[in-house]
């Protein structure tokens, strides 16, 4: 963050000085949420959390080399204590954010998003600082930490803006207003919770309203081949660029196919020019990603040839999505564990389809190992179903289904589409999947983990490459799950 005093950030965000004997002390280091980030010179910021209350750990934070601590209440050593956490966190951001005048980038959707993060700011790096978040830190916490983290020297900042209802985006761009924004797709992830895709397209145009206006620089960069984000173009004052494939899309892919191994290449068509690209990342579905972060990079200067080269090159910054590994014995295990909704579900499983095509031409086969889809309300029943008769559509191997309720209904839906019998197994939960694993895969399996955050299905992923097995799966998950929460 920028240097600021703590009679600065009192006035900021409105706070009273408790306990501080110089209030010209200044904040030269980061701010943290999580008293183990702490460095000399942070700001710790003090959340009563439903796990565990931040307020506990403030003296701890001042003796690591905390200046201060943003709290709720008076915690005996350095603060400025505010009524409301949250809002003062997000005052701060927004006031570092309108002195830095970095350009900031902001991108919503149901699917794609940490994914799509992570390819603009690979690519934007190339051109200058950015700073981007760690994992999908894209909340009313997640998204001021991550901007405070910007610096004088920051061009460019990448923002990921969730939802959970109507006016959420808004409140995060208010806080830090971007010059580029831009919509993924809309699709039925959390759909109980909006009530309908209509509610959620609603709530993620929010972020193409509250751009500047075309003559002031304002851009929205929306996905020509999703009808519910092309029809976003009439709500925004912003300059409008499409991609995708549609004919019309000003950032568009051509000629896709997918490699042997399962990437992606195409040849990508912009303003200024066309060139080639064989993606790293794995599954089709990272094409429309790729496209939405070159709009972005050509939008601020880089070369077609220059995002095609960073495009190629770029890898998966985030865990759990996609990750792909190749055991010893020659069975390979993709992990794509940390969320998962029905749009995100039918990729995945295409990509598994499009890996396993040479193993399954050698004798290997495809594993789906699935979990529940959390939050999709009255159309769970369907989803889940929908999902089981498409992994036998799609002529995927083995499917393990892997839960309670939802589950079954996955397994429901593949042995109602077929004549399957034993191609598709409903276990209790991943120690049961882990067993049934590691008796019958061999070498040239190829293994897809996914399912909602909850269900924890990375500790399956984790047992397959790691000798300790489930146990030491699950430390390391519980380890992981620490450091995401805070």
């Amino acid at each position: 963050m920028i240097s600021l005093s703590l009679a600065e950030i009192a006035s900021i965000v409105g706070g009273r000085q408790h306990d501080i004997p110089d209030d010209g002390r200044r904040v030269t280091g980061p701010v943290v949420a999580d008293s183990r980030a702490v460095c000399p010179g942070a700001l710790f910021v003090a959340f009563a959390g439903d796990r565990a209350d931040g307020h506990d750990f403030a003296a701890g934070a001042v003796e690591a080399g905390a200046v201060a601590v943003l709290a709720a209440r008076p915690v005996g050593v350095p603060a400025i204590v505010v009524d409301d956490v949250v809002a003062a966190l997000g005052a701060l951001a927004r006031a570092v954010v309108e002195r830095l005048g970095t350009t900031v980038v902001g991108l919503t959707g149901s699917a794609g998003k940490t994914s799509t993060k992570d390819l603009i700011a690979q690519l934007l790096q190339r051109t200058g600082p950015t700073v981007w978040p760690e994992g999908n830190l894209n909340n009313e916490i997640g998204l001021p930490l991550t901007a405070l983290r910007a610096d004088e020297t920051t061009r460019h900042l990448v923002l990921e803006m969730g939802a959970r209802g109507v006016g959420h985006i808004r409140y995060l761009a208010g806080l830090t207003p971007p010059r580029i924004g831009v919509v993924l797709n809309v699709g039925s992830a959390h759909i109980g919770e909006f009530g309908g895709r209509e509610q959620i397209a609603l709530a993620k145009g929010e972020l193409v309203e509250e751009l500047p206006a075309a003559e002031d620089g304002g851009v929205a960069v929306l996905n020509a081949d999703d009808p519910y984000v092309r029809a976003m173009v009439p709500r925004t004052k912003a300059r409008t660029i499409l991609f995708g494939e549609a004919a019309d899309a000003a950032v568009r892919a051509e000629n896709v196919r997918i490699t042997e191994s399962g990437q992606p290449s195409f040849t990508l068509h912009t303003p200024s020019g066309c060139s080639d690209v064989t993606m790293r990342l794995y599954g089709e579905h990272h094409v429309s990603n790729a496209l939405a972060a070159a709009a972005v990079a050509h939008e601020l200067g880089m070369s077609v040839d220059e995002i095609a080269t960073a495009l190629s090159e770029a890898g998966t910054l985030s865990r759990w999505r996609m990750e792909v590994t190749e055991r010893a014995d020659g069975v390979t295990v993709v992990n794509d564990a940390y969320n998962a909704n029905p749009e995100s579900m039918r990729a995945a499983l295409r990509a598994l389809v499009a890996m396993g095509a040479a193993a399954k031409a050698k004798g290997g086969r495809t594993w789906a190992v699935l979990g529940e889809m959390a939050e999709l309300g009255g159309e769970s029943l369907a989803e889940h179903d929908a999902v089981g008769r498409l992994v036998v559509r799609l002529n995927v191997s083995k499917l393990v289904a892997v839960g309670g309720r939802e589950a079954a209904w996955l397994d429901m839906g593949a042995k109602n589409e077929g004549s399957w019998g034993e191609e598709s197994v409903h276990v209790s939960d991943a120690r049961a999947a882990v067993d049934l694993l590691r008796s019958e895969l061999r070498p040239g399996d190829v293994v897809l983990v996914k399912a909602s955050r909850s269900v924890g299905l990375e500790r399956v992923a984790a047992a397959l490459l790691d000798d300790g097995g489930i146990a030491g799966a699950e430390g390391a998950a519980g380890a992981e799950g620490g450091a995401a929460s805070r």
